[in-house]
Parts: C-alpha cells; sequence; structure tokens
C-alpha cells in the first residue's frame, strides 16, 4: 500500500507517530517560511505542514488544488484545534512529499456550476462534492442492507439475463442486433418478470437481486431515463400480505438503522385500497406526512385491491393496470369476460413514500387457463402470445402460486435523503436529455460496426427552418 493511514484514521491517538498518507490536495496556503496543506481522501481531511528549510518545500510550491500526492510525517497535536474537523486537534510534520499526479484548474467553480457541467466532469463533483460522495455510499449501505437482510430470509441471489427477448408489453424496449442470426434482435430486459416467475417454477422459492432495467422512455425528475436499478423479489407460496409483511419489517429496520435522524410517520405501514385513496386523495401515490415540508418525516404506505384492468379499453380491449401476469382476486374470477373485466380487483400491491411510488408488485397468475384468459382480454392474437409461448409451456409443468414486488434503488433513495432528483443519488447518470454527458452517448458508430451487425439507418430527414 502507498499509505499506512487514511485521512479519516488520523487523530490524537497516532500523535508522536509517523504516518504515510496519500490523497488530493483541498486547500493551498503558500507563507513565506512554511505551507499549509489540507489533505482530502474519501475518509477525511489532514491538514499538513512543510516548513521553508524542508528539501521538499520548492516541490509543494509546485502543488495545485486537486493535485494527487503522497505525504510522509510525524503526528502532532495543534496548538489550537479546529472543531470543524473530525482532525482538528492534529496536523502532520511533513518529511517527505512526492507529487502522485498535478491536476489543472478545475474546469468549474464547484460553488457555482450548472448540472450539465457537473456531469462532464462526474469524477470531479464525485471527488469534492462531499454531499453527493455521502449519497453514494448510502446507497451502498442500503444494497449490502438489503442483501443481507434477505440473505437471513434464506432468499437466493440470482442474476438473470441482460440479452433477451422484446415482448408486447411496457415501455419501448432496447434491441440489440445479432451479428451471427442476421435479422434477429436481442432485447435489453425492461425488468427480469418473465425470468424470475420461470425460477419459481424452478423451484428457487426466494428470489431476488439488484437488477438493472432498461427501458426506452422519456426522461423526468423522478425517473431515470434508460435505466434504473431496483430490488427483484419474488417467493413461491406466499399470500400477499407475506410480501407486505416482508418488505415493511425490512424497510422499517433499514431506515432506523441507516438513517436514525429520520422520523416514521407510522411504525405498521398503513394499507389502503385504490378505491379510497382515489376518492380521499385524488391520487394513487398519497404523501401521508404529518408536516408534507419535513423531508426528514417518511410516511410508508401500501396501495392494494387495484382494478385489474385500466378503466379505458385501447382499441376496445382491456390494457392491464399493472402487467399481464398479476393474479385477479378469486371473487372475481368470474368477471372475467368482455362485460364484466373492468369490475375485477386485482393483488396488486404498490409501494408509496412521501407522495411517490417506490415500488410495485404482484401475486402472480400461475393458472395457464386464466392466463390465456387475460391474454384474451387485453387483445392477444396468435402471434402476440407467441411470445410468452416458454411461459404458457412452463406453466404446464406444476407451477407453484407466487409473488413478489420491485422497489427501485433510485427513487427510493431520492425520496429517503429528500433530493429532488434522482441523478443526485447516481454515481454516472443521464441528463435530462437522456444523454451521458461525459461519455458522449448516445453515439454514432462506425460503418464497419452497422455492415457487421446488418444494419442501414434511416434517419429523419432534418427539418430546414424557413426565412420569413
Amino acid at each position: 500500500m502507498l499509505r499506512t493511514h487514511t485521512c479519516g484514521e488520523v487523530n490524537e491517538k497516532l500523535s508522536g507517530k509517523n504516518v504515510t498518507l496519500a490523497g488530493w490536495v483541498d486547500s493551498l496556503r503558500i507563507m513565506s517560511n512554511m505551507i499549509f496543506i489540507d489533505l482530502r481522501d474519501r475518509y477525511g481531511f489532514v491538514q499538513c505542514i512543510i516548513k521553508k528549510n524542508h528539501k521538499d518545500f520548492e516541490v509543494a510550491k509546485k502543488l495545485t488544488k486537486e493535485s494527487c500526492v503522497k505525504i510522509k510525517g510525524k503526528v502532532k497535536k495543534r496548538l489550537k484545534a479546529n472543531s470543524n474537523k473530525s482532525s482538528g486537534k492534529i496536523e502532520i510534520e511533513m518529511t517527505d512529499l512526492k507529487i502522485l499526479s498535478l491536476s489543472d484548474k478545475l474546469p468549474f467553480d464547484p460553488k457555482n456550476v450548472t448540472e450539465d457541467i457537473r456531469l462532464k466532469y462526474r469524477y470531479l463533483d464525485l471527488r469534492i462534492n462531499p454531499k453527493l460522495r455521502k449519497n453514494i455510499e448510502l446507497r451502498h449501505n442500503v444494497i449490502k442492507f438489503i442483501r443481507d437482510y434477505l440473505d437471513k430470509e434464506k432468499f437466493l441471489e440470482i442474476q438473470t439475463p441482460l440479452l433477451t427477448k422484446s415482448s408486447p408489453e411496457g415501455a419501448r424496449d432496447f434491441i440489440v442486433p445479432s451479428r451471427i442470426h442476421p435479422g434477429s434482435f436481442y432485447a435489453l430486459p425492461q425488468s427480469p418478470q418473465q425470468y424470475k416467475q420461470l425460477l419459481m417454477v424452478a423451484g428457487m422459492d426466494k428470489y431476488f437481486q439488484i437488477a438493472p432495467c432498461l427501458r426506452d422512455e422519456d426522461p423526468r425528475a423522478d425517473r431515470s431515463p434508460g435505466e434504473f436499478y431496483q430490488l427483484d423479489l419474488e417467493m413461491s407460496f406466499v399470500e400477499q400480505e407475506d410480501i407486505l409483511n416482508l418488505i415493511e419489517k425490512m424497510l422499517i429496520k433499514m431506515v432506523k438503522t441507516l438513517l436514525p435522524d429520520k422520523k416514521l410517520t407510522f411504525e405498521k405501514i398503513p394499507r389502503l385500497s385504490y378505491e379510497k385513496c382515489m376518492k380521499k386523495y385524488k391520487t394513487d401515490k398519497p404523501d401521508l406526512r404529518k408536516n408534507k415540508k419535513d423531508k426528514n418525516e417518511l410516511a410508508f404506505a401500501w396501495i392494494v385491491d387495484f382494478p385489474l384492468f385500466e378503466p379505458e379499453l385501447k382499441e376496445g380491449c382491456y390494457a392491464p393496470m399493472h402487467h399481464m401476469f398479476t393474479m385477479p382476486k378469486e371473487s372475481d374470477l368470474k368477471l372475467l369476460n368482455k362485460k364484466d373485466a373492468g369490475k375485477v380487483k386485482s393483488y396488486q400491491h404498490d409501494l408509496v413514500l412521501n407522495g411517490f411510488e417506490v415500488g410495485g408488485g404482484s401475486i402472480r397468475v400461475h393458472n395457464p387457463e386464466i392466463q390465456k384468459k387475460i391474454f384474451e382480454l387485453i387483445g392477444f392474437d396468435e402471434d402476440d402470445k407467441k411470445y410468452f409461448e416458454h411461459m404458457l409451456t412452463a406453466f404446464k409443468y406444476g407451477v407453484p402460486p407466487h409473488g413478489g414486488i420491485a422497489p427501485g434503488i433510485d427513487r427510493l433513495l431520492m425520496v429517503l435523503l429528500g433530493e429532488d432528483s434522482l441523478r443526485e443519488v447516481i454515481a454516472f447518470p443521464k441528463n435530462k436529455e437522456a444523454k451521458d454527458v461525459m461519455m458522449g452517448a448516445p453515439s454514432f458508430v462506425k460503418d464497419i460496426q452497422l455492415k457487421e451487425a446488418h444494419i442501414k439507418l434511416d434517419l429523419p430527414k432534418k427539418k430546414v427552418k424557413k426565412g420569413k
């Protein structure tokens, strides 16, 4: 290792000891007889001093802010402590200074910068923006907490394919041409929905993963364009209340453990029916906080008893309220016909937090005859059904009753932290126009790449502005 300690580990207990540190120059004060360097790494700050008679004094004068350095020195107690920093009671008297790499002048002022510039130089934003760095650290802690919690509940973390089949559901697919199979395409998964249900058919019983989901959707503040991550979870031999109780206990414990300063409006998350929710709040994602302006107050709620289908027909056919694999209420199965299907209630459940939907799921259809009936009501013809032939085939071989949920990691973190944008909880997000301004994506590719993938471009013609 190039260092013996991190900046966050250096304190008065190390007084008189020699240490080797590595990090970035956070600030630099050059005086006539000494130079003060505030050294920073991910873990903290330490003030370092080099005196004029030191062999490396002239080297230190070449330093710029954000230069990367290695410093050796002795830990000493400061005559006057700085209470604003954890290491404010000590300083390092340098015995050796090595410049690992000099930094150019930063391309922006951290106190006055546009979001696109922050995103273009995201690696600098992550390094020098303490709030953003803390958000990313919390993201890690939240995901670790989820993994540890579900592991104790005997869940298996299983990865599902990223190259899969396009199907007529949800948002637009991102499609990937196959070089090996000309004219054929993969699709990037909008969610692992079908795979996780097939894992239940496979007898895995309890599954989860922190799943990337890729959808060709328009961006908005609470939705990451193109890609997001969700806690994808499925369980066999369960009823709806089993899923709700598992997630509720996990989230309440997570908040109390990782965010102890947050106030929970409800220790027991309330269940609200969709119908009563819409009648009382005029929305299916109500903000139930007592003080709507308090970002430290967290009000979770479950919304249940959704209609199986949207109220409006599309081209004479029903459209799923959640998705086509959602189980209808047993008492409403007799209503699964063209005339009465709009009255059917389902086992859909949405998790709401402070007025945002942060998760959704359902008990799934495990009866192939019910699944075929739903396909018919949403207007699927035989060609449409072929997209799900693998599911219908699997359902012939002993499907267990099963259900699940998929809380969105990004949106959940955004609300937990009181941020106004998902981009504040993602390391390398797209901007408002769904562009990666740091990498320059999306971009054109070389003609040879198009030829290898058997693709010819048919681009829209540029509009020519007519003069007045």
